[in-house]
């Protein structure tokens, strides 16, 4: 491994990172801005499913391939960041890029997520690689965040609460369905639920009682209305557990009014000591765009997947398995000195 450190930033470096981006939608762009805030990544190539000529990138000097044409690329890259959708995209992108490439993805279907580490392990395993699934805020930190509140404060229950804000995952399922031409979907937590929480008397919550979903929809021209509201509501894993609005906005009203991606949430855990005393812990983001810092979190993770790699370290990992220094540009010494 070659070890340099860079005077304008003082931080500890590797050997340059290469990396790719598989689609190009907002998390893409997210990802592609945070690497140019990263002095020790270039990004290489971006792979899309669309026509690679009629698509242009901010960063310049880049190659744009068909999605097709991955496999040509396995010795030009360190780490593959993939930036589809969780509902059709990621299950048949992320085991197929595991067996060729190191990968980190922000899969985000809770109940899904251990069949789909599973398949990325048997494929990344086989091939040498190694892949991180599932990062990005939540799950990725937010997951983190669970584990260590509950280790710290045994006795005790957790409790996560997301939005206000726009849910890219939610958002990308609304739009799968048929004669949905684009939708946009708002996830906002009770605020009732919350104060209980805060309160400390470790209320019993059920899904529907902690949070609404508020899903704005351009429907496609002659469309069944009424079939797509019942689609969206009815939608395992997304939408059926809790109470779900649906509206139908034209898409000047879209472009105008939901066009920003603001995101946000709480980790909070409730728990009692020793001498019957009440602890509240709570860790929280306030976001102005999610796509970009899911970006950057998923970027972090790509150093983390190199490194790991390098050291022989193959397989799906999770958050969870990836100890903190591993995602820093700083030397172990100077996370000691600086952070400790």
């Amino acid at each position: 491994m070659i070890i340099t450190k860079s005077r304008r930033t003082s931080t500890f470096m590797t050997a340059e990172i290469k990396v790719g981006i598989v689609g190009y939608g907002n998390v893409g762009m997210g990802v592609e801005a945070a690497i140019s805030n990263n002095p020790d990544m270039k990004l290489t190539a971006v792979f899309t499913r669309r026509d690679p000529t009629a698509l242009k990138v901010r960063t310049p000097g880049v190659a744009i391939y068909p999605e097709s044409q991955a496999q040509r690329h396995v010795d030009a890259l360190d780490v593959v960041i993939l930036c589809g959708g969780s509902a059709t995209d990621l299950p048949e992108q992320g085991p197929r890029f595991a067996a060729l490439f190191n990968t980190v993805d922000s899969y985000d279907t809770h109940a899904k997520i251990p069949e789909y580490f599973k398949a990325l392990d048997r494929a990344a395993k086989k091939a040498k690689k190694t892949c991180v699934i599932s990062t990005g805020w939540d799950p990725g930190l937010f997951s983190l965040l669970r584990v260590i509140e509950e280790a710290v404060l045994p006795d005790g229950k957790g409790y996560t609460f997301w939005g206000p804000g726009v849910s890219q995952g939610h958002s990308d399922a609304a739009r799968r369905i048929e004669g949905v031409a684009d939708a946009r979907q708002y996830t906002i937590p009770i605020e009732g639920a919350i104060e209980k929480v805060r309160s400390g008397s470790a209320p019993e919550l059920s899904t529907r009682e902690k949070h609404l979903r508020d899903c704005y929809v351009v429907a496609a021209k002659d469309a069944d209305r009424e079939r797509i509201r019942r689609e969206i509501a009815t939608m395992p894993n997304y939408f059926a557990d809790y109470d779900t609005k649906v509206t139908f906005v034209s898409e000047a009203e879209m472009a105008e009014k939901h066009g920003k991606m603001p995101h946000g949430g709480f980790v909070i855990r409730s728990g009692g000591t020793g001498q019957g005393h009440r602890h509240i812990v709570e860790f929280s983001l306030k976001l102005d765009s999610n796509p970009e810092f899911t970006g950057n979190v998923l970027v972090a993770y790509a150093r983390a997947v190199a490194r790991l790699n390098k050291e022989g370290q193959t397989g799906a990992k999770t958050v969870l398995d990836i100890p903190a220094s591993y995602l820093s540009m700083k030397s172990p010494e100077a996370l000691r000195k600086d952070y400790l």
